[in-house]
Formats: structure tokens, C-alpha cells, sequence
């Protein structure tokens, strides 16, 4: 068999073993994105519209744009989660990520609703990537982002996501820099999204490449430069998993709402209402759990939301302690940019289920939303569109029996209670209440 430069660099890839190793915290092998000459094995690559002409791609990619490009590596056919897989390919949607499955922006759930047909649509359940090789189109509703200006028609994993990334964690404080024209800092050496420290010689690369401070892609030359560093925090190296028995705990440090908010800024505190958090739910590293809260009687400043974090099991179990109180469906920033401490919390095996303690942990974006796409509207992590999350001891499902809770539309929002399971990453609908409503509750205890 006869390997081209591009087939080994996409062996070694695709290796769950070097499962990161391709990036390897910055730049990765040119010839695994790109093709030099815009032809493949010598065969030319595409023809473009009516074109006799064979032509490749743009800025020589393997696929026919920046996500397609991605997704050659990211994206397969799995019936189960694996590796660093981001979308399920083939109809399945199977992929249980922290960010979620980038297949649900292919299906839409319909059901019925009080007796009126219902849609829970495709491109209401992620940030709508731009990929034509997966069937990825724009969002149909939105021209640009929510909360700010960032043309929705040129969304692509790029847009986040800086694939020749520059930007660096240089000391253990992380501090963050970039390579520029009459500097010099530090050589990525690894990855900096699992806990590797950097050295005296060699720096870390960024958590999940995410773009930094001046970031603007080449293909979107009109989008705002960002503002904002990518945020501190790191993933156990094995995530996209079940959750069935144990959560997979991803410790977030500090700055994703700050990051978010490049695109997004008009949804902060930070943004048009600043001051005004009664018109803005507060997100950031100034949205301190520590914020005082109900005391459950009514008094308003009785508690703090981390003492209801806690406390709080599920709708009407206030029974909880701190050492065992972690979920990973509501995260939150633990306030640190210390990566070696955060490196300690990342596992999938249970041992760190501490809940918030130190005074330092803030709400962020992700404490609700999933960062790709989720099975339910908004990138919720679960459905918000319903008084209830479980029913009857239950996920909710279409084809539970007629007449049942569990069959009712606005609860299962048009999935299979197996579907429904897998939204849920599989965690036992029996680990909340039996009429579980929904999880803000975590930080409210209003159920």
C-alpha cells in the first residue's frame, strides 16, 4: 500500500493514543489541513460550479472550506463516543463531549405541543458552523451573533478556534502570550488543554486553541479583533465519554465569559447594561457564587449560591454537602488560573466531587450552554422549555406510553427517551428528584 505524506499525517491523527498530538498545542502538520499544490495522491481535488475546470479549494484546504477541513479528522461514524470526535457522522448522534455533538444541528425534533405541532429545531441547538462537506449550513434566522456584530453567513469552527495558533500559556501563572514580529517568547512544546505545565524552556498552548487578544480570521477580514485572552481551565484527557456512573469533570479556571463576551459582549454585565445585573443574568469572574441569595423562607439575603449549590440534590432535597456536591451538567469557574491545581480537579473516576468552597468560583457561559450544540434549544444542557427536566422517575421520551408525563411534548421536546438519556450523557434521570425540575435550580433552589 502506497501512504502520501497527508495519509500519515492522518494516521497518526487519528491514533487515540496521540489523540492530541496533531496540534500538539499550536500549528499542526501543514499537509494534514492543507494540500500544496491543490491535488491530492495527483488527483485534482473539486470542480467548481460550472466550471470544466478542475480547481482546489480555498486557501489549499483539504475540504471545501475551514470546518469541513476540521470536521476530516473531528468528525466519523462512531456508535459510541470516542476520542476527539466533535459530530457524529451517518445519522447518529452519539458524541457526548463537554461541548456537545455538532450532529444535532442536523436533526429536528418534532412533536406536539397543547395539541399544536411542534418544532424543536436543528439550527436552534448550537452555534450553526459553516461546514457543506457535513451538511452544515448557516443559521436561518440569525444574521449575526447575539449580542454582537460577527457575520452568522461566515461562522466556522475558525471563528473560535485559532488553527495555527500563536497564543501561549508562558508561566505557571498563566499568563498568556503570542509570538509577534520583534518579540520572542517561549516554543509550544504540548498542549496546555490537560495539564501540562510550561518550562523554562517551552511554553503550552492554549486551552482547545481558542483565538486570543487581535484575533481576527483571515476569511473574515470585517470581524471585530478580539478583545478577550482564551480562558484557563483543563479537561481530563479522556472526555467524551458516558457519564453513566461517573461525571467527567472539566475544571474551569477562569476567563470564559470574558472569551465568550468577544463575540457575544452585549450579553454580559460588561456590555450595554453594565451595573444593571437585574436586566443581564451575571456571568464572568466578577459573578462570584458567593453573591447572596434567598434563604428559602423568602429573606432575600439569607444565604449565598454556593451554600444552595451545596446543599441542593434535586427538587426539594436540600440535604447535600460540599464534598460531594460537583455536577458537571451546571460547571462552574473555579476563579484560578493555577494550572497545576486545576490539573488535580480533571478526572473521570469520581474522586473530585467537591462542590464550591473557596470564595473565589463564578457562574460562566458554559454553566449553562455547551460550547457546539445540544439537543435542546439555545445550547442548553438541558431543556428549559419545560417545568420539568425528569418526570416519574424518568427522562421524558415521544414514544413513552400514550398519556404518560414522560409523553408529553413540551417535556420531551420531540426526543425518544433514549435520545433523551443521551442528551443527558446518560446519567440516571433517578440521581435528581422524581419530579426534577429544571437544573437552575442548582444555584436558585426555587423548586
Amino acid at each position: 500500500m502506497k501512504f502520501t505524506k497527508f495519509a500519515v499525517a492522518a494516521v497518526a491523527a487519528l491514533s487515540f493514543s496521540s489523540a492530541y498530538a496533531f496540534h500538539d498545542g499550536g500549528v499542526a502538520t501543514c499537509d494534514g489541513c492543507h494540500t500544496m499544490h491543490n491535488s491530492k495522491g495527483n488527483t485534482a481535488m473539486a470542480k467548481k460550479g460550472a466550471s470544466t475546470q478542475f480547481q482546489g479549494f480555498a486557501y489549499l484546504l483539504q475540504g471545501s472550506d475551514q470546518s469541513s477541513t476540521c470536521l476530516n479528522c473531528h468528525a466519523a461514524a462512531d456508535t459510541a463516543p470516542k476520542s476527539y470526535h466533535v459530530m457524529t457522522t451517518g445519522g447518529g448522534v452519539v458524541e457526548m463531549t463537554p461541548g456537545g455533538d455538532f450532529a444535532y444541528l442536523t436533526k429536528s425534533y418534532v412533536t406536539t405541543i397543547r395539541g399544536a405541532p411542534y418544532t424543536n429545531a436543528a439550527d436552534k441547538h448550537g452555534h450553526n458552523v459553516i461546514a457543506a462537506d457535513y451538511t452544515l449550513g448557516a443559521d436561518t434566522k440569525l444574521t449575526t451573533a447575539p449580542g454582537g456584530n460577527y457575520d452568522a453567513t461566515k461562522l466556522s469552527c475558525i471563528s473560535c478556534h485559532d488553527p495555527h495558533s500563536r497564543a501561549r500559556i508562558v508561566d505557571a501563572a498563566g499568563t498568556i502570550a503570542s509570538s509577534a514580529l520583534g518579540a520572542k517568547v517561549l516554543p509550544i512544546d504540548g498542549s496546555g488543554s490537560y495539564g501540562a505545565a510550561p518550562t523554562v524552556d517551552a511554553a503550552v498552548g492554549v486551552y482547545r486553541l481558542l483565538a486570543p487578544i487581535g484575533y481576527v480570521p483571515m476569511s473574515v477580514p470585517t470581524a471585530t479583533a478580539f478583545t478577550a485572552d482564551p480562558p484557563i481551565a483543563v479537561a481530563p484527557s479522556t472526555y467524551n465519554r458516558s457519564e453513566a456512573t461517573f461525571d467527567t469533570r472539566v475544571a474551569y479556571g477562569s476567563g470564559m465569559s470574558e472569551w465568550c463576551a468577544n463575540c457575544h459582549g452585549a450579553i454580559h454585565n460588561n456590555g450595554i447594561n453594565a451595573g444593571n445585573t437585574k436586566l443581564i443574568h451575571p456571568a464572568g469572574n466578577g459573578a462570584l457564587l458567593t453573591a447572596q441569595a434567598n434563604d428559602l423562607a423568602g429573606n432575600p439575603l439569607g444565604t449565598t449560591i454556593a451554600a444552595i449549590y451545596n446543599a441542593y440534590k434535586g427538587s426539594g432535597d436540600l440535604t447535600g454537602t460540599q464534598a460531594t456536591s460537583y455536577d458537571s451538567m451546571i460547571p462552574y469557574e473555579e476563579g484560578s488560573a493555577n494550572v497545576a491545581a486545576l490539573a488535580a480537579h480533571a478526572v473521570i473516576d469520581g474522586t473530585q466531587l467537591g462542590g464550591p468552597t473557596t470564595g473565589t468560583e463564578n457562574v460562566m457561559c458554559l454553566s449553562c450552554h455547551r460550547a457546539h450544540a445540544t439537543a435542546f434549544p439555545q445550547l442548553s444542557r438541558w431543556n428549559n422549555n419545560a417545568p420539568f427536566v425528569a418526570v416519574d422517575g424518568q427522562w421524558p421520551g415521544k414514544d413513552a406510553a400514550a398519556g404518560t408525563e414522560m409523553a408529553n411534548g413540551e417535556f420531551n421536546q420531540g426526543l425518544t427517551q433514549a435520545e433523551y438519556a443521551a442528551a443527558m450523557y446518560n446519567r440516571p434521570a433517578t440521581r435528581y428528584a422524581f419530579f426534577q425540575r429544571s437544573l437552575c435550580n442548582k444555584c436558585h433552589a426555587k423548586d
